[in-house]
């Protein structure tokens, strides 16, 4: 029931790996225009009149974004980006809908991206191994959601090296209200200390790193993502969560310069590795992880 349930719920993360990005995008342009409209904040900043071109530019943008269609998760419905067929409800049963077209449009015959029946099926078995994990209860449905969230913070992460807030600071402080409702097996100040934690080592590695080359070696949505999962597993977790991103990073890594398909100069995020050490934490269990590396 729980895999059934996770096809579905990976369906609609295929929507919000998809929007949300480009949701954000829209937001960020809304705060470029009434940014360049402010001239008394250009004027505090600069020291000078702003150019009377930018309140032209303001509006322009403005203009833009208005005249802009609706866009949300909700709406407006799924289409083939190629053709701009509307998908129809049929065409969009998880898993079972894109073997049945062999994965093409219906209308245009364009390929459809292998990845939107991947995640779907990744879903469904990690539902399905929070299941076996937690039992027969309905707080598995939370861990279910935990995982959900993870899932879509690493497709999201992967794609643009952004881990949007609007998934992570829910995230954070959920696991601290499942904590002091008794709904995790944390107490709340090991799920206090571990959100501290883990935004914490992370910052501070990020800062070190900046101060001895000069360059940013991560970004803040990974103190975010850490510190979340601290709030969920506990300070006990940040250690193996720690670890075991570096491992699966580490082995990704390899497979992707052994393929060619990690051109120099190119970086992998570390989002995606921070959700799956914590998803391998969350299954196994914290004792049992350190274990595998010899410190248990």
């Amino acid at each position: 029931m729980l895999a059934l349930l996770g096809l579905c719920i990976g369906s609609f993360l295929n929507v919000v790996v998809h929007r949300l990005p480009r949701m954000m995008e829209r937001d960020w342009w809304s705060d470029v225009a009434h940014a360049l409209a402010d001239g008394e904040s250009f004027q505090r900043c600069f020291g000078r009149e702003p150019p009377k071109a930018l309140a032209g530019t303001a509006s322009e943008v403005q203009k833009g974004l208005e005249g802009l269609a609706p866009y949300g998760l909700a709406r407006p419905r799924s289409a083939c980006p190629a053709c701009g067929h509307a998908i129809r409800w049929y065409e969009n049963i998880p898993l079972v809908s894109w073997l049945a077209l062999r994965g093409r449009c219906s209308a245009c015959k364009t390929p459809i991206s292998p990845r939107y029946p991947f995640i779907e099926l990744l879903t469904a078995v990690l539902f399905a191994l929070a299941g076996w994990h937690v039992g027969p209860k309905p707080v598995v449905l939370l861990w279910c959601a935990v995982l959900a969230v993870l899932v879509a913070l690493a497709a999201i992460d992967w794609d643009t090296t952004l881990l949007p807030d609007a998934l992570t600071l829910p995230l954070l402080w959920a696991g601290l209200g499942a904590a002091a409702l008794d709904w995790t097996p944390l107490k709340l100040s090991d799920a206090l200390w571990g959100a501290v934690a883990g935004y914490l080592s992370l910052w501070s590695i990020y800062w070190l790193f900046k101060k001895a080359t000069g360059k940013e070696g991560m970004g803040f949505g990974d103190f975010k993502l850490l510190s979340a999962l601290g709030a969920w597993l506990g300070w006990q977790a940040i250690l193996p969560i720690v670890l075991m991103a570096s491992v699966i990073g580490a082995a990704v890594g390899i497979g992707m310069k052994l393929s060619g398909s990690l051109r120099e100069g190119r970086y992998v995020p570390f989002g995606p590795f921070l959700a799956g050490g914590g998803v391998v934490v969350l299954l196994a269990g914290t004792e049992r992880v350190l274990g595998w590396i010899g410190q248990g």
